[in-house]
Order: C-alpha cells, then structure tokens, then sequence
C-alpha cells in the first residue's frame, strides 16, 4: 500500500459545532496518524497513512460533517511524511488579522434533552449542552472559539466536567460552556438559587395570568400565558407596544399546528436547529390581544433547556415570548439595568449569572413560494457570513436608520451584524455604536473603506462621517455614499451571486433619492456599481412630514387634492377634526411641510385607509399588514392605472377604490389593489426588457415582505418568461441594506 502525508485546511463555520472531534473520530475509523488544530482562519488537519484511506477520509470530512457545520473551502497539500504514533487534538493558534467563521447560537439538541433527565449531575440542568448545540455567539469575547476567550471563563468546571471536556469520545469534548449543577451558571429569583423551586414558582404565576421577567439566551424576556388577555395587556403596558403581535412560544409542533396552519417548509424552520419565530397563517384563534385581529401568528418552539423545563410545569399550550426592553429600544442584557428597570414591573424576576457579551433578539422568518424570507435577522443567523466571489475586505457599512444592521468585509465574506434597530433612539444608536466596535475588534477588521446610506441626516451615515475624519489605521480613509433603493437591490444581487445589469424593483416606505425628494416606488436598470432610475411611482406629498406616515388620512387627502371625491362623503374621515382636515388640506395646496414621496408603502397606507382599516398607525408597517390580512387570496381582479414618461399614476386607482367599496368586500378590495401594484410591475418592466435586452429581474425593499404581493408579483414575472430574484439570505427591508452598500463601495476597493 501506497503511504503518503497531506494537509487540509477547512475554511467555514468549523468552530463551536463539534468539528475537532468529529474529525478525530473519522481519522481513527481510516487508522490515519497526525493531528488537528483550531487556527483563527479555519481548521488545519495534517494526516498521514494510506493513500486510498486519505482518500476516503477527505470525502468523508465534507459528507459526514456535524449538522451544524458550514464547510466553504477544503485546501488539500501534499507535505514531507510526519512522525507520530497516533492522532492528537492540539491547542488552539492564532494567526493575525486571519479568522474562521463564530457559530451562532444553536437550539438545545434532543442527546442534551436527554441528558436532562437521565445524568445525575445535570438533572434539570438548564444550561446544559454539548458541542452540537448551546450559546456560541452571545458569550464569545475573542477569537479561537476557546473557553478562556467567551463568558465561560469565569465558571471552572468540576471533576466530571472536565473529563467529559477532555474526553475525545465523548459527546462533550472541547464543548466550551461545558457545564452542570455542580459548576456551573444558575439561575436566581428573589434570592433562590434551587432550580426546581424557582421553577414551580414561575410556572405557577405564569397559570395565573402573572407576568415574568427572565433573562434568555440572548437578553431579557418577558412571559406570560398566550390565553390571558389581561397578562398580555400588562405587556404591553411595561413595553409600550399599543397593538404590534407579539411572538408566541409553543409547547411543540403538534400544539402549533392546532392554531395555526403549517406547511413542510414552514415545519421545517420551526424545527431548524436555529429555531427562529416563523411568521404563520392563523388557524384558530389563541387570544385576540397577541395580533390584534391579525389573521397571522409569529410562532416558535422551544430552543433553550429552560423552556423545556417551563413547559414540563405548564398545563397551557403557549406563552408570549418577548423582549423585554422598552418599545423601540435595544434588547436589555445587564442584570443590573435589568433589575432597575424591571423588577418593580413584573412578578417575578429572574436572572442568571452567565454575562450575555453580545446581545440579540429571536430571529424572524416566514416562507414565500415555499423559500425562506427573513424578516428580522439574529439568533441562529448571525454571525454566518454571505458568501461572494470577489472581494469586499475591509469595507465597512454603516447600513439605515431603521431597521439597522451594519456589516463587514473580510477577504470574500460579508460579516452581518444582528437586527440593531431604529437608531433615532438614543440607547439603540449608543448600542449600534458598541457593537461596531465590537465587531472590528473580534473580527480583526481593518478599515479600507467605508460606506453609507445617501442620506444626510442618517445618524448611520452621520456616523460613518464622524467614523471617517477620525482616520482609523492613521490613514485617511474614502467614504462612498449609496442611493438607499439602489443599495436594495445590490443586497439581493449580492447574496443570488449576479454581478451584471438587470431590472432592480425596489419598493418602500422611505429613502432619500438624488432629486432630494422621498423615493420608495422604483424601477432602476442597475448593476453593482451604478444604477439609473427609469421609471417610479408619481409623487405625492407627505403633509406633515414623517407625521403622515404615521397618519395615512393625510395623503389620502393629498391623492384627493384634484379629485373630483367629495371628501365628506368618505367614512374614513369621519372621525377626523374637521379643523384638522382644513388644516391639511391648506398644506398642501400651499405646499407647507409637504415634501414630495414616491412611495410604495404610503400608497398601501393610503388603501388601507379608504377601507377604514387603518386610519392611525401603532407600529411600523401597522397598515400595509392590515391591508394584506383581510385579502382574498382567490380574487385575480385588478384596478386601473397608468404608466407615461417613466411614471406610475394611481389616481384611477384610487379613484376605483372608493367607488367600487360600496358594492365589493374589503377582502376583495384589498386582493383587487395587491393585483394591481403586481400587474403594474409587470407593465413597466416588460417595458424595460423591451427597450433594454434585460430579463434577470429583482424584487427589494420591504413592501416585498407583503407575502400576497410577492408570490402574485413573482408568478406573473415567471409566466412572461423573467427571471426573478428575491432575497432570502437577508432582509429585504432595511436590515438588508448594509450589503448592498458594502457591495456596492467594493468596486472602489
């Protein structure tokens, strides 16, 4: 038999996921001498024996990896033959400014849950895990992914623990936050540190319709019974959320698709080792205050030890899950700030002394056409990369305002931050500006170019400014603008790996355009670099500013302005001040305060009202939402409208609105608008094909979380015979934009 020695460098998530000594094990299955390493660039494996057992053990490392494993790159060379008796796991090494990928978070594995109940020492253990599952991302302090760099640090592990840590054949070793009753984190409430107590007494309130503060995985939470309306209300009392839905949390997949209806995509999110909230068709009714009518559910399943536990207690099928920081504020992760701001609020608070170092929210999720659309990008996504083929190093993007997650280049990846959120508020922007700094700290990033949104008053372009005069790395360092609708587009270009021209339609609320007027109705022919805007929806104007995203009546009136429609006869005005209305009215004939929008998402906000809906909004997107919720999915009906000289008018549109509610359903009304918006997508970029030779088309921005809107647009799009591109690697909203900023400046690199 022919001998021979090679080594194997693994780039991709290989840390924290159960690598090392799954590699052991297969090296020892093909009798195979050598070792491995942890590096801060990936895995190094070095391995001697026969040629064909070499052979077989690189076809293995790819097919029979851990399930949490990203493998993204094999290097195989052949090196000088290696002495040694045996295979051997070494200590860690860091190479500089070189990093592997960090596992995010992974929900507790059935062995674990397991665990619970048959190893004497982790008996109801609610920290238990292994190296196939537990915290990755939300206790890492450094690179190598090794106890000493993560909050585990503090924590020494027992006798028994650290035979498992040490043990190759077991389940347990080199699983960092290893851990048990004897040494490890523990929960504590009003002073009790016994488990099994604190857990009877939580359970119990939660039966009574009592309200709970706990501190999760990744910040504190609050919980309540999903049947209590009374508890829920109190929710919403201490976080300041009028009527947005909250999450729910059920006991297991059986008990969900009592209330909801599940399809085998949607199954298989909830049951993903990320276990994000999956945005679902309600079927029955669980209680009218989690949705407020809506007709959909944010489910989710256990994926923390402790929920587990919680449930063993509870005898009712659900609970609310939420976060508990105030409403528009980042996610608490101090117990201090926690205790001061939610103890006296709650009845019971319970808190853990393992420190979270980087906070996050539950990831949001739902399906169109049967792919995976993300919403709200965190736990169990972040921080994997997206993939490119060119490089992006040393680009940093400071993202939106709302919405907000920044990002990160490295070599060919794109390093996405978790959801930040809307930066007007203080303690979010205070938060986004820690973890920036973070972020380069742990990724060993080095700043080459930074980029923005074309906004001004952004305080993430604001930021980036202020990031740039301070000329990091003592050089003086470029900063690239980026069109905020042209920065949607790229992002989805970017993760469907298209680097060429092609129709962008980008539609949404709010982004500052090149005119200085509000876009968010777009048609661009565009690639990663420049884009040209053909075609948009007409303005209107906004009286009152943001103040009339906040009350669509106001463009509605607006729309109306030189409208034949007697306002009076409208009942969606009727409990408006009629000062108020004359006060508009003669803002907008005046233009006083009335900027000029071309948005999508007001036209939405303005239909919804006509159907009295939603004449004020309580959360973002409050009236869209509405609006989809009531649609008759079986309705193929469209209204008119227009398209001349690159613009898209309405008018009719909303003109057949408001004649046709007095003898159509509001779910037809609604269905009716959706197919409208869908077939004038198709109108202005058939159009487009035509005149451009261009057949690859994207759809972003987030009036395209709108699920009706998005499978009617795309299935027209396929029977015309486009190819359609939609994101699904990231956000489509404003959680998205950072990539395609960063794309967009690497071709400045």
């Amino acid at each position: 038999m022919i001998k021979t020695s090679v080594s194997i460098l693994v780039e991709g998530l290989v840390q924290g996921v159960g690598f090392r000594p799954f590699i052991y094990r297969l090296a020892k299955k093909h009798s195979l001498t050598g070792n491995i390493v942890n590096r801060s660039d990936g895995v190094l494996i070095t391995v001697s024996g026969e040629k064909n057992q070499i052979d077989i053990f690189k076809l293995g490392i790819k097919k029979q990896s851990p399930s949490a494993a990203v493998i993204k790159k094999i290097i195989v060379n052949q090196i000088d033959s290696i002495v040694a008796d045996s295979f051997n796991i070494l200590p860690s090494k860091i190479l500089e400014n070189q990093i592997t990928e960090i596992s995010p978070d992974i929900a507790v594995c059935d062995d674990c849950l397991n665990d619970l109940k048959t190893q004497t020492h982790r008996i109801d253990y609610p920290f238990i895990n292994c190296t196939h599952c537990g915290p990755r991302f939300s206790i890492i302090k450094d690179l190598p992914y090794d106890r000493i760099n993560t909050t585990m640090s503090m924590f020494e592990m027992c006798g028994v623990c650290r035979h498992e840590y040490n043990e190759v054949e077991d389940r347990r070793f080199h699983a960092q936050p290893v851990a048990c009753n004897n040494c490890g984190p523990r929960y504590s409430l009003k002073g009790e540190r016994g488990f099994q107590k604190i857990i009877k007494e939580i359970s119990s309130k939660i039966e009574q319709g009592k309200v709970i503060a706990i501190k999760g995985l990744g910040g504190y939470n609050l919980i309540c019974n999903a049947q209590s309306d009374n508890a829920i209300l109190r929710i919403r009392e201490i976080k300041g959320r009028d009527s947005k839905p909250f999450a729910v949390m059920f006991r297991d997949l059986k008990t969900i698709k009592d209330y909801c209806k599940v399809t085998n995509d949607e199954k298989e999110l909830l049951e993903s080792w990320r276990k994000p909230i999956v945005i679902l068709n309600e079927k029955k009714e669980l209680c009218i205050a989690i949705n407020s009518g809506l007709k959909s559910i944010g489910a989710m399943l256990p994926y923390l030890p402790f929920h587990y536990l919680l449930f063993d207690q509870l005898k009712i099928p659900a609970i609310i899950y939420t976060s508990a920081n105030n409403s528009g504020e980042p996610i608490i992760s101090d117990n201090l700030m926690a205790n001061q701001n939610l103890s006296k609020k709650v009845d019971a608070f319970v808190s853990h002394n393992r420190k979270i170092e980087n906070p996050l929210d539950d990831s949001v999720v739902k399906t169109i056409l049967g792919k995976q659309q993300i919403i709200r990008r965190a736990r169990g996504f972040v921080p994997s990369p997206i993939e490119l083929d060119y490089t992006v190093d040393g680009v940093f993007a400071a993202g939106a305002e709302l919405k907000n997650s920044f990002c990160i280049g490295k070599n060919n990846s794109v390093i996405m931050s978790q959801h930040i959120g809307d930066l007007k508020n203080f303690e979010t922007y205070a938060f986004y500006q820690k973890t920036v700094f973070q972020f380069f700290e742990l990724f060993r990033f080095k700043t080459r170019i930074i980029t923005c949104d074309f906004h001004p008053d952004y305080l993430s372009t604001q930021f980036a400014e202020n990031l740039n005069s301070e000329n990091l790395n003592g050089n003086k360092i470029p900063i690239i603008k980026v069109q905020h609708h042209h920065a949607h587009i790229v992002s989805c270009m970017a993760e469907n790996q298209l680097n060429e021209k092609v129709i962008g339609v980008s539609f949404d609320g709010t982004g500052y355009g090149t005119d200085g007027n509000i876009w968010g109705g777009e048609f661009l022919i565009c690639d990663t670099k420049s884009f040209d805007r053909y075609a948009h929806f007409d303005y209107v104007k906004m009286p009152g500013g943001d103040l009339a995203v906040g009350q669509p009546w106001r463009i509605l009136l607006a729309y109306l302005n030189n409208s034949q429609i007697k306002i009076e006869n409208l009942d969606c005005l009727r409990n408006i001040d009629k000062q108020e209305i004359e006060l508009v009215l003669k803002m907008i004939q005046q233009d006083i305060n009335s900027p000029l929008t071309s948005s999508a998402g007001r036209l939405f906000d303005v239909v919804a009202c006509i159907l009295n809906l939603c004449n004020k909004q309580t959360f973002d997107a409050e009236a869209p939402i509405r609006l989809e919720s009531v649609a008759d999915k079986t309705e193929t009906g469209f209204y008119p409208f227009e398209f001349s000289n690159g613009i898209l008018n309405f008018n009719k549109t909303i003109d057949a609105i408001i004649s046709s509610i007095k003898n159509e359903s509001i779910p037809v009304v609604s269905a009716k608008f959706h197919n409208t918006i869908a077939q004038a997508i198709k109108h202005v970029s058939v159009i487009m094909r035509k005149e451009s030779g261009l057949n690859k088309i994207i759809l972003s921005g987030g009036v395209f979380q709108n699920r009706f809107l998005l499978e009617k647009s795309i299935q027209i799009l396929n029977k015309n015979k486009f190819e359609v591109f939609t994101n699904h690697s990231v956000p489509p909203n404003d959680g998205g934009i950072a990539l395609g900023q960063l794309v967009v400046a690497s071709n400045y690199l």
